[in-house]
């Protein structure tokens, strides 16, 4: 018997997007593979405003792009459902939250050290972490590796950066490639993204059509780079003009708009280049500080890049004058959230409407495939890392409790679709409650 199509999706109102993108804000744990697993889950599957071929074909390009690709992504989809604006609020609201908390705990923890409430949450929390990186990797390999091509790309994508280290931009490059001839060989085993997504997906708000406001044009592009730029540059030289140019926020705004230029492969690729700069070269913090950074980045939703915030904070702390340590740090946060996250708006808002261009091209659309197939391999080493330091810590002691958590978090996730803010609240509870139980 022929499934009915479900009934086209009304468009959502800004509101609507609104409402969505600042609940995203807050739940976004799990790093980028969880994160889009939220995304597909919420607009693909239950809102369907955006259909699985859409979404994907998303995904691929700013997977490579440097920055967040989750937050990319985020702004992609926004700018699809409602222009600029929509776009500037879907990737602002991606990342604010994370910014207010995470500066919250940065002064918190240059302050008054380490509080031991807080300690025990982010303990909770990082079985859930796994959980949800495991259901996004389940997710991906789901919707991609429909066979053995796309299985065996994978699997080498695996095998690269686990036992060879092999950086994700190599790796990206070689499945990109594999895939471009692939189509020409095979193309059968490599058009395994249909055009108008899956049935469930049907009726969606953004499917198979051209978006109005998608077609690109020199005027729009110049009016893109002049905006951006300037926006991007202009806190940065005034911090150097009004200050001096050997200011630490000078320095760090011009240091973190490099370091955004290059931002392959996620937050774990550009850590260490970022972390030998900032303790080594500028002397900002101690060794032992960016490890307590990236550990309060890992346990707050939005994307990991944001330790690149704690950097900032910590470092305008210890050299302020002539301000405050809390106002100085604060400008030191400011200014190296926004040289960080501003360019992913320039990427999105330059290149997407070429992109939407490109779509249904056979030879892009066997090359997006493959890339995806090695991102799945990419989430699998994610997961066996993140296991390897939550379910067996270096000091040998095997937490089961840890164990239990991960296990029901993950069945909750993949079987009885638990929503994800009910799986990271319960972690947080369950923490917090062994803390005060054993203490």
């Amino acid at each position: 018997m022929r499934e009915t199509s479900p009934l086209p999706q009304p468009h959502p109102t800004r509101a609507e997007a609104f409402r969505f993108w600042l609940k995203l804000g807050f739940i976004s744990f799990g790093g980028p593979t969880g994160q889009i697993a939220i995304m597909h889950t919420e607009l693909v599957e239950k809102r369907r405003w955006i259909s699985e071929a859409r979404f994907l074909h998303a995904l691929n390009y700013c997977m490579l792009l440097p920055g967040p690709e989750a937050q990319q992504l985020a702004t992609y989809i926004g700018w699809l459902l409602h222009r600029t604006w929509g776009g500037v609020i879907a990737g602002t609201l991606f990342v604010l939250p994370s910014a207010l908390l995470l500066w919250t705990l940065s002064l918190i923890y240059v302050a008054w050290g380490s509080v031991p409430g807080i300690a025990a949450v982010f303990d909770g929390l990082k079985p859930a972490v796994l959980a949800i990186v495991v259901a996004a990797g389940i997710r991906i390999g789901r919707r991609t590796l429909r066979n053995e091509v796309m299985a065996a790309i994978a699997l080498a994508a695996f095998a690269a950066i686990f036992f060879g280290r092999v950086p994700f931009p190599l790796i990206i490059a070689g499945a990109a490639l594999a895939g471009w001839i692939g189509h020409r060989m095979r193309p059968d085993k490599f058009q395994v993204i249909n055009g108008h997504g899956s049935g469930m997906t049907g009726g969606s708000v953004i499917e198979a059509q051209s978006v109005a406001h998608a077609t690109p044009s020199l005027g729009r592009a110049l009016r893109v780079l002049a905006v951006c730029l300037t926006l991007w540059w202009l806190p940065v030289l005034l911090a150097g003009a009004v200050l001096g140019w050997d200011h630490v926020l000078f320095q760090q705004g011009l240091f973190f708009s490099k370091a955004a230029m290059v931002t392959f492969g996620g937050a774990y690729a550009v850590l260490p280049y970022v972390s030998q700069q900032a303790v080594e070269h500028f002397q900002w913090l101690q060794p032992g500080q960016m490890l307590d950074g990236l550990a309060l980045a890992e346990t707050t939703p939005g994307p990991l890049i944001m330790v690149l915030q704690f950097v900032g904070f910590v470092g305008a702390w210890h050299q302020p004058a002539p301000f405050s340590p809390l106002v100085g740090a604060t400008l030191g946060a400011a200014i190296t959230t926004w040289t960080t996250f501003l360019p992913c708006f320039l990427w999105i808002f330059l290149g997407a409407p070429y992109i939407e261009r490109l779509r249904g091209h056979a030879g892009l659309s066997a090359t997006l495939a493959a890339i995806t197939a090695a991102v799945a391999g990419v989430v699998l080493n994610l997961a066996v890392w993140f296991g390897g330091h939550v379910l067996w810590p270096q000091d040998g002691v095997v937490d089961w409790l840890d164990w239990a958590v991960a296990a029901v978090a993950l069945l909750g996730l993949v079987r009885w679709k638990w929503d994800i803010m009910f799986v990271v609240a319960g972690a947080a509870a369950f923490g917090l409650l062994r803390w005060a139980i054993t203490g």
